[in-house]
């Protein structure tokens, strides 16, 4: 569905907001996360310095430590002054077992030489050389010549070299002893993780070791700038130096109190990245749900408060002003539509002042006025409060149409109405309206006064109506009058009083005032129904023969019966609805088709709606019963032969069995009675003469021809007693049966 701009006015900083904290929440748990990590990560790199810087002066210190103790020995001072020569084996074995002991002592895999400078002779590696003149200088003017210090370190082509210049304490060096570490056995103590990149830098700065691959040595710039930082920084730190466009390099470092050197590795961030990657996805997953979860909650929370506006949208949009996305916009230029509607229905209203006029009257009519309505519609037209006056309804209602056409009835009604209005003075009345197809209605208003007072104005007003009508549309009517009463919410049953009280035209004839106290006994009275079954039947039966003239004489004893013994409207009805019911039967048996047409398939509402006993009389003897006559007249013209033409040959069939009209009947589903007057209509005697003389035939056949007896004859022919065969035949024929037989013989 289309969301307007408020809900989007919500919807997005709630959003936004939402995201902005879920951001601003995981970049600081990001952050911290990586500080964490970090800090974690340097210190695991910085005791990993501290370790490497430990281990390694532990050997450096042994080496000094060695030497040192040697120098203070007995046989170092006699080996160092005396010559040594290939002869002297015994003083090369001392030195050589000497330096063997301080090899086992120290690192694996390191070089130690010990070089006399007051005999000029060398032992390395157990092996015994002699040095020049000139070399002997060069060593001293290298290693003593020019130093303040008698213990130090230099950075050699395979490693480092320990230099020691012998007596330790004493300024008169005679002896130098060497101890070179190799590049590998520096790598096998410093490099325990294989992926750490360490560097040592002595006090100067220079760089001793590098365990990383060729190609990543620091330049002077950088080894400058470290000294700089490490010398004037604290004994362990952290520094960052620039890489050439690269991402700065971080060394985290940790300085040696023992001999000033400055240990260093490198700070990884691929490592960190990738100790972090984890973490990072599973920051982004539920950064990505949060996001997820805000984007849900802020469409259930714009939308919830937002639903009021949309429902006052959608009551405004039956005819929407704008097409505005704003909600308040389109709200305000809606009322102002509304109320500007409102304005020219109240312009319409007054000039629709008649049709509410009547509506009201109506409604009244109908109790569907509310009393608040009532008292403001009141006052509107111009009618005194409810309940200061005395009210009656009068209903009309037209006897006939006179020399109208049904097509002028709706024209003669609105006459009537006009009549009304023109007669009845307009501060005695309410409006007269047109309550339904036949009938009017008004409400008179009466000043307070006796019951005998009203009664006599209303039966003037009601007198002066019927006359205007009668003189000016040339139609009788009827009036009803209801009782008087106080309140106009009561005028529903008004009406209805006015509607029986015209009811009872029916058996006042035509041009009737009825006041309805004067018939209220009547209509409570008990309900007593009288219905002329008998002579029902015989006019039935004179419509199946279709006799008009039996009709005619059992139609009025009937209709005179139906209406005089049920003097209540309602009872009269009924019966009505009784006859009209049955004449319908009858039709559907006879096969006939005559009520059932188009212009009579409303007859029941013919019939009840007409309140004159003298038409309703017409309607039932002219359209209903006498064309019922007319058409069975034709249809048994045919039928009677029929049917004459069955009973005779059942007789030729049967004459010798008990036969009778009644079990004929029930054969051939038809009344006796009926039967019978078409038996004799058509055949000009009785069905009950017309088998006996069949029998006698056959008796006078039998006679002639055959030997039968008189009893035997009798039997066959059903008379129980042969003197009663006998006594028929002899009125028949003058003379007895055996007379007669005797007579056809002798012949």
């Amino acid at each position: 569905m289309k969301k307007g701009r408020m809900f989007y006015g919500i919807f997005i900083p709630i959003l936004i907001l939402g995201v902005g904290l879920v951001a601003s929440f995981g970049s600081y748990i990001y952050i911290s996360t990586i500080r964490s990590v970090v800090g974690q990560f340097s210190s695991n790199k910085q005791s990993y310095i501290e370790q490497i810087k430990n281990n390694l002066e532990h050997k450096i210190q042994s080496i000094e430590y060695a030497f040192n103790t040697y120098s203070t020995t007995s046989s170092f001072q006699e080996v160092v002054t005396n010559p040594i020569t290939i002869r002297d084996f015994a003083a090369y074995r001392n030195v050589n077992s000497q330096l063997n002991y301080i090899a086992s002592m120290t690192a694996e895999g390191t070089t130690y030489s010990l070089i006399s400078l007051d005999q000029n002779w060398q032992i390395n590696n157990e092996r015994l050389t002699s040095l020049s003149d000139s070399e002997a200088e060069q060593l001293r003017a290298q290693y003593i010549n020019d130093q303040n210090r008698s213990l130090f370190w230099v950075k050699t082509d395979k490693g480092i070299r320990f230099v020691n210049t012998l007596p330790v304490f004493s300024s008169k060096k005679q002896a130098i002893a060497l101890s070179d570490i190799s590049q590998y056995t520096l790598d096998s103590i410093i490099k325990t993780d294989e992926d750490a990149h360490v560097y040592i830098l002595n006090k100067s700065g220079e760089l001793l070791y590098d365990s990383g691959q060729e190609g990543s040595a620091l330049t002077e710039a950088q080894l400058h700038e470290l000294n700089g930082t490490t010398t004037s920084g604290e004994e362990n730190g952290k520094v960052e130096l620039e890489a050439g466009g690269r991402r700065p390099l971080q060394l985290l470092y940790s300085k040696s109190s023992y001999n000033n050197w400055t240990y260093l590795t490198v700070l990884d961030e691929d490592e960190i990245a990738d100790t972090l990657k984890m973490t990072k996805f599973g920051l982004y997953a539920l950064g990505l749900l949060s996001v997820l979860l805000i984007l849900v909650v802020a469409y259930m929370v714009a939308n919830y408060f937002t639903k009021p506006i949309q429902r006052i949208k959608r009551s405004l949009s039956l005819v929407p002003p704008v097409n505005s996305k704003n909600e308040f916009e389109y709200i305000i230029d809606s009322i102002d539509t509304i109320l500007s509607e409102k304005q020219s229905l109240e312009s319409l209203i007054e000039a629709e002042m008649p049709q509410l006029e009547t509506q009201l009257v109506l409604n009244l009519f109908r109790s569907r006025v509310q009393p608040e309505e009532l008292e403001k519609n009141l006052q509107r037209f111009g009618y005194a409060p409810n309940g200061q006056l005395r009210y009656a309804a009068m209903l009309i209602q037209l006897d006939s149409l006179g020399n109208q056409g049904t097509t002028n009835k709706d024209v003669l009604l609105l006459a009537v109405n006009k009549l009304v209005e023109e007669v009845i003075p307009k501060q005695q009345r309410m409006l007269p309206i047109v309550l339904s197809d036949d009938t009017l209605a008004t409400i008179l208003t009466l000043q307070v006064q006796s019951e005998s007072e009203l009664n006599k104005e209303l039966l003037e007003y009601s007198r002066t109506v019927m006359k205007a009508v009668r003189n000016y549309l040339k139609v009788p009517i009827s009036i009803g009058i209801s009782k008087t009463y106080g309140n106009l919410l009561e005028s529903k049953e008004a009406c209805e009083m006015g509607k029986q009280a015209l009811h009872q035209r029916l058996n006042l004839g035509k041009e009737s005032i009825i006041f309805y106290e004067d018939i209220s006994t009547v209509v409570s009275g008990p309900v007593l129904l009288h219905y002329p079954v008998e002579l029902e039947s015989e006019l039935f039966n004179a419509i199946r023969l279709g006799d008009r003239e039996q009709v005619t004489e059992a139609i009025y004893p009937f209709l005179a019966q139906l209406i005089g013994k049920n003097k209540s409207t309602l009872n009269f009805e009924v019966m009505l609805v009784r006859l009209v019911n049955n004449l319908i039967q009858l039709e559907q048996q006879l096969g006939i088709q005559v009520l059932l047409t188009q212009d009579n398939n409303k007859l029941y509402h013919r019939v009840l709606d007409i309140r004159n006993p003298e038409e309703i009389e017409h309607l039932l003897v002219h359209e209903v019963i006498y064309p019922m006559t007319t058409v069975m007249k034709e249809k048994t013209n045919k039928q009677f032969r029929c049917l004459s033409e069955k009973i005779t040959a059942i007789v030729d069939a049967e004459y010798d069995r008990e036969l009778t009209l009644e079990s004929i009947g029930e054969r051939l589903h038809y009344n006796p009675n009926y039967l019978s007057n078409i038996f004799k209509k058509e055949y000009g005697t009785a069905f009950s003469e017309y088998l006996m003389n069949y029998r006698l035939e056959m008796a006078k056949k039998w006679l002639s021809e055959t030997d039968m007896t008189i009893r035997v004859i009798a039997e066959r022919l059903q008379y129980h007693n042969p003197q009663n065969f006998i006594r028929s035949f002899r009125k028949k024929e003058q003379v007895t049966p055996g007379t007669y037989r005797k007579l056809q013989q002798g012949e």
